[in-house]
């Protein structure tokens, strides 16, 4: 492991950081002071931003349990404080495929994955906390959860219609808030705390493969949505050292909290029977 708890340098761990918002929000919180663990799939992007900001590389693909697994693994040996886990991977795919695992790519790749590195870092995160630290789980969700809608008995999406995948994505994102807001229950007495938010539609490459965002791109010429560094702005705020001024398990819209959210999105029990579901098909057992 690093000296990284002799010091006060906070320690975040990024998904999702080599490209959009998360490209931007590293290279923020790495000028911000902060000790910044670049996570992503693409190994010449990672590497490549982790060396111009001067933090730390980890490849994985979430569409790759065992890959989250080694992962986890990696940040435990390099780490022995982390401040904040920003669950920021994830994405919009045209075509329904399943993973390695088994799973609809949409559902890994936003939720099932996230929901296991969360696992497997907050004892981790636990341990800094009692140190006296101000520790978050922070995790990218969206305006789109307004129109998911979460079946426990479908979660790869084989009983519905694709149509695009736009209602699958959202489905995942209103699982996102919903781990969320049971994941602060959970944490309650830490000093761990935890917040969903949603960027806002950003000019960036995600969803590209699909033909509505590729559409949108040409007619607007590029046009559409808010900068991709107003877009990092949440994550950046969730993520920094200032205090949230916000209960834990909050949902931001963009930078306001308590965001619109589909109506499951406030079932408590449907979170924790996600919460039981998510347990059983990434293999863990959070009780132990």
């Amino acid at each position: 492991m690093t000296a990284a708890s002799e010091g006060s340098r906070r320690t975040i761990v990024l998904t999702g950081a080599s490209s959009g918002i998360g490209l931007v929000a590293a290279q923020r919180l790495s000028e911000q002071g902060n000790e910044v663990a670049v996570v992503g799939r693409n190994p010449e992007r990672t590497r490549g931003i982790a060396e111009k900001i001067g933090a730390t590389p980890f490849l994985a693909d979430f569409e790759k349990l065992d890959e989250v697994r080694a992962l986890a693994s990696a940040l435990l040996d390099r780490y022995d404080t982390i401040d904040v886990l920003a669950n920021n991977a994830g994405g919009l795919n045209a075509k329904r495929e399943l993973t390695v695992d088994g799973h609809e790519r949409t559902i890994q790749a936003n939720h099932l994955a996230p929901f296991l590195l969360t696992h497997l870092l907050r004892p981790r995160l636990e341990q800094t906390a009692a140190l006296g630290r101000d520790v978050r789980v922070v995790s990218t969700a969206s305006l789109a959860n307004r129109f998911g809608h979460l079946r426990l008995d479908d979660l790869d999406w084989e009983k519905r219609a694709w149509l695009g995948g736009w209602r699958a994505y959202g489905t995942a994102k209103l699982a996102t808030i919903l781990f969320i807001r049971e994941l602060a229950e959970r944490l309650t007495g830490t000093g761990v705390d935890a917040f969903s938010f949603h960027p806002g539609t950003i000019a960036t490459n995600f969803g590209r493969t699909s033909p509505l965002i590729r559409f949108g791109a040409f007619v607007t010429r590029n046009g559409y949505g808010v900068p991709v560094e107003a877009g990092a702005a949440p994550l950046v705020r969730l993520a920094a050292e200032a205090p949230v001024g916000a209960p834990s398990g909050t949902y931001f819209d963009r930078l306001s909290a308590n965001g619109p959210t589909a109506a499951q999105a406030k079932d408590a029990q449907l979170g924790r029977d996600l919460w039981t579901i998510t347990e059983q098909l990434v293999g863990v057992d959070t009780r132990v």
